[in-house]
């Protein structure tokens, strides 16, 4: 089975290389950023991508964002993420398709030998893993019926700049993307907070309340 493996640490990445080799997979790309991780997805003989949330430059989701486009262009392509913390929103924007084929564990269950490759080879297969940890942080959430539930990890990042009181251009800077980006996805964050239109200054003090009391 021929995997793309992305990491940015180089002793993990080079152990996980050693593993997953040594129980019969062929790891045809081992890369530590995004760009190398994209190009690598491109590569149509790639089976099942296993992948860190967090990657250079900025390590926020580039690992997530570049799997979930991989999904996007390839329906169904097998991911198995990997977390160094519980991050619901994460979870919840690569299970969002529900179309299967994706697994989100914790790093430190790659301990776990025979589990985590078990897991990586089912969802190759098909199926869905998630960490129990994760599976928790989404059922707790639910049950609170939070509104901040319905945003995006890139809209969540913002917001959290936004409660720092940053500006959409000191929001673009530190993010890397241009005002009018930023400026969507204020609007969408707005749109999904059910914020009434009342001046985007004033919903901006509302979106930030509603951070601050999460």
């Amino acid at each position: 089975m021929r995997v793309v493996l992305a990491e940015d640490q180089a002793l993990l990445r080079d152990g996980l290389t050693r593993l997953l080799e040594a129980y019969g997979f062929e790891v045809v790309a081992a890369v530590e950023d995004a760009a190398a991780l994209t190009l690598a997805l491109q590569d149509p003989s790639a089976e099942v991508a296993v992948v860190d949330v967090r990657l250079p430059p900025t390590f926020t989701d580039e690992g997530l964002q570049a799997a979930i486009a991989a999904r996007a262009a390839r329906p169904g392509f097998p991911v198995m993420v990997l977390s160094q913390h519980v991050e619901q929103l994460y979870a919840r924007e690569l299970l969002e398709s529900g179309a299967g084929a994706v697994g989100y564990l914790l790093k430190d269950r790659v301990s776990d030998v025979s589990d985590f490759v078990d897991g990586v080879r089912r969802v190759a297969a098909g199926g869905t893993v998630l960490d129990p940890e994760v599976v928790a942080a989404l059922l707790a959430r639910r049950r609170r019926h939070d509104p901040l539930d319905r945003i995006t990890p890139r809209e969540h990042e913002v917001l959290g700049l936004m409660a720092e009181g940053r500006s959409n251009a000191a929001i673009a800077a530190r993010l890397f993307v241009t005002e009018k980006a930023v400026a969507k996805h204020t609007s969408n964050i707005f749109a999904k907070l059910d914020l009434p239109m009342h001046g985007d200054d004033h919903r901006r003090v509302l979106a930030v309340l509603a951070y601050l009391d999460h």
